[in-house]
């Protein structure tokens, strides 16, 4: 899998420092700058301690199964074009390395939905969706939304108002108040498209 994170500090510099101190306990593969600069930190082989606790997808060690992706913002700033640009560089070359399909690029915040918000409501997944790097909704049908939403990966374990707002912080950060026929035909179709293989390795 792909992960992407909003570092949530005030600069690129305090962003750096931490990833690469051993006493933070936290590091990523790679961090990108709002300028669009990229620095490694992480062989893409090794795990990286970037995910945390929680799951996606039946994969409950999401950092021994996952690359992750820093973008410096604070998390109520817009993604500026040249960070966006190298990052769809980046991601065009670990998924043609890795085999990593398109429903496998997710947020922080869709495995751990109780606990992150990152990369949060201003960052574009639909371009990336555009762009054959992640996946988008196309609403159909409908039925029960937190079902669909598991079926398409997010944490049975998580609560409903949790899944709901972290689904909605990557499909409809917009929107407000409990779910709707809206919530449950776009999960619905994600769920169709992208089911999870319940008898895949769960490590």
């Amino acid at each position: 899998m792909i992960v992407l994170h909003y570092t949530g500090m005030e600069s690129c510099a305090a962003a750096q420092e931490r990833l690469c101190d051993p006493g933070a306990e936290v590091s990523a593969h790679y961090l990108i700058s709002e300028t669009g600069k990229l620095w490694q930190l992480v062989p893409e082989a090794q795990r990286a301690w970037h995910a945390g606790a929680g799951h996606w997808a039946g994969v409950t060690d999401v950092n021994s199964r996952s690359i992750g992706i820093e973008l410096v913002n604070t998390g109520d700033a817009p993604f500026p074009e040249p960070q966006m640009a190298v990052l769809e560089e980046l991601m065009r070359g670990i998924m043609a390395r890795w085999s990593i399909e398109a429903h496998r690029v997710i947020a922080h915040s869709d495995m751990a939905p109780a606990r992150k918000a990152d990369p949060g409501p201003r960052f574009d997944w639909r371009r990336l969706a555009l762009s054959g790097l992640s996946v988008w909704p196309e609403p159909a049908g409908g039925g029960d939304f937190l079902d669909a939403a598991r079926r398409f990966g997010y944490p049975p374990d998580a609560t409903p108002e949790a899944t709901l707002a972290a689904f909605r912080l990557r499909f409809r950060p917009w929107a407000s108040g409990p779910a709707d026929e809206t919530d449950a035909a776009m999960a619905a179709d994600l769920a169709r498209r992208f089911p999870v293989d319940r008898d895949a390795p769960s490590a």
